[in-house]
């Protein structure tokens, strides 16, 4: 099989992409990147040696074609032998009323202390009342009240939902609940913790992933995986086209058969393909599509699609205040969510904990990501880069996590179209799917492509579905769409 691709995107699902259609077709993959790195969202940041790992990625997937995929990529060689998958432990905790909780909560000693017995009664009467009188699941709100009963829900979920994305619980979509959190409930976090008590055995293949206790880690951050693989697929033919963007897709017959790419220079060129694999938004995919008479209300759907944008804030500090009257410097954690209400940062990642080789010098200071969910064009994101980072570092002490003579240095990341949103115009998407899915030779895949908050593993396998269709000619896309429906384990409960 013969012919070529225009891939759009080098994140996980275009170079995944363009992996495998070196692997097992003989079809010339062209990358085209729209800025000057790769890795989109899972790409790793290099400040002076301090590395940020954007939203953090933790390697972990049921899929054994994923796992030995990371392996194959990440195995030393004598050319690159700092190419390695290190094992670390997850250690995370919600930060709540000055204090850290365990995360997923537990039925530890300390939570009880720390909500004390009229909260943890108000927990337990709670779930009864929710297992006994269930809602009709049509929102995020009415998804975890049935699972954690309407108090847990109120204390732990209701708040740091609304500061993730905006919107309160209510207003967001029950299927970001059914997709991101599925079998988790309170009766699985117990059995949980009375199963590591009684028994401590290993159970990584049988539980939730929000309860896995270790992962695989690229020794240099994520973006060093798909920086390997953009190595590897450049080697062996395929073209990447950093700092360009394809701005039309030309569709003839139900195919299409070109696109209109800008380079940085403003300069624009014209591509023929036999296949496109779009990483995408939806929105903008629509919007560049020419040639096809596009129902109106697919494109009032597309372009109505939300998004929830991404800042990370590094500080470099030598001690963290909180850990000052323990006589340590550093805590476990690789994650703490932020769940105090009078500050807007979201979670604090402690990048010594991902991999020491994150940090340059790990033995006298302490490099974290301070992560703000915020929209393209509020307050935050027009907010001066010095003036943000001022902010952040009030924030941490308003809650005594460290003090401003500690900070050492800063840097500050935004993304946009960091997190597809489940409310707007997503209740509307199928219409979309079925639209697209009548050009034969398109493949939506990843987080954007899919406008589906896949994790990196999802993202990967649309990408190798979507091979396999155009290896094993064949035309339905339901495989590809199905990609994260069922399987039951996710990364975060929030």
């Amino acid at each position: 099989m013969e012919g070529k691709a225009i891939i759009v995107g080098a994140g996980p699902a275009g170079l995944t992409a363009s992996y495998e259609l070196l692997r097992r077709t003989q079809i010339h993959p062209v990358i085209v990147e729209e800025s000057e790195e790769v890795g989109g969202i899972s790409r790793t940041v290099n400040y002076k040696g301090n590395r940020l790992d954007i939203g953090g990625h933790r390697f972990f997937s049921k899929d054994k074609r994923i796992l030995r995929w990371w392996e194959t990529i990440m195995t030393k060689t004598i050319e690159d032998s700092e190419r390695e998958l290190l094992t670390i432990n997850r250690v995370s905790h919600i930060y709540f009323l000055r204090k850290f909780f365990s995360y997923p909560i537990s039925l530890s000693k300390d939570t009880f202390l720390n909500l004390g017995l009229r909260n943890a009664l108000r927990i337990g009467l709670g779930y009864i009342r929710a297992r006994l009188f269930p809602t009709e699941e049509l929102t995020l709100e009415d998804f975890y009240i049935n699972r954690f009963g309407r108090p847990l829900y109120e204390l732990f979920f209701e708040d740091y939902t609304t500061k993730v994305w905006g919107k309160h619980p209510s207003e967001l979509c029950a299927d970001w609940g059914r997709q991101r959190v599925k079998g988790l409930s309170l009766p699985v976090v117990l059995e949980d913790y009375f199963r590591k008590s009684t028994r401590g055995e290993d159970r990584s293949k049988e539980v939730e992933a929000s309860l896995i206790e270790s992962f695989r880690y690229p020794k240099y951050g994520p973006g060093q995986l798909w920086e390997c693989v953009a190595e590897d697929v450049v080697r062996k033919g395929a073209e990447l086209r950093k700092g360009q963007s394809v701005r039309k897709i030309h569709v003839d017959g139900n195919r299409v058969r070109s696109v209109d790419i800008v380079g940085s220079n403003g300069e624009w060129t014209n591509e023929v393909c036999d296949y496109f694999f779009s990483s995408m938004s939806i929105k903008d995919l629509v919007a560049a599509l020419e040639g096809i008479v596009v129902p109106e209300n697919v494109r009032r759907i597309a372009a109505d699609l939300p998004y929830r944008d991404f800042i990370t804030v590094g500080l470099l500090v030598n001690k963290l205040e909180f850990l000052k009257e323990k006589g340590a410097n550093l805590l476990p954690d690789t994650w703490i969510y932020i769940q105090e209400r009078d500050v807007k940062v979201g979670r604090l990642q402690i990048f010594n904990n991902w991999s020491p080789f994150l940090v340059k010098d790990p033995e006298h200071t302490v490099w974290i990501g301070l992560e703000y969910f915020c929209d393209e064009n509020d307050e935050l994101w027009n907010m001066g880069e010095e003036d943000f980072i001022q902010m952040a570092i009030g924030e941490m002490e308003n809650i005594d996590m460290l003090k401003r003579e500690s900070v050492i240095d800063a840097h500050q990341v935004k993304v946009k179209k960091a997190y597809p949103a489940y409310f707007g115009s997503y209740g509307e998407l199928e219409e979309v799917r079925r639209f697209l899915d009548t050009i034969e030779n398109l493949y939506c895949i990843g987080r954007n492509g899919q406008h589906k908050y896949n994790n990196m593993d999802h993202s990967m396998l649309t990408a190798m579905e979507a091979v396999s269709n155009v290896e094993n000619h064949i035309l339905g896309k339901d495989n590809i769409w199905l990609v994260n429906t069922e399987q039951r384990y996710h990364e975060k409960v929030y």
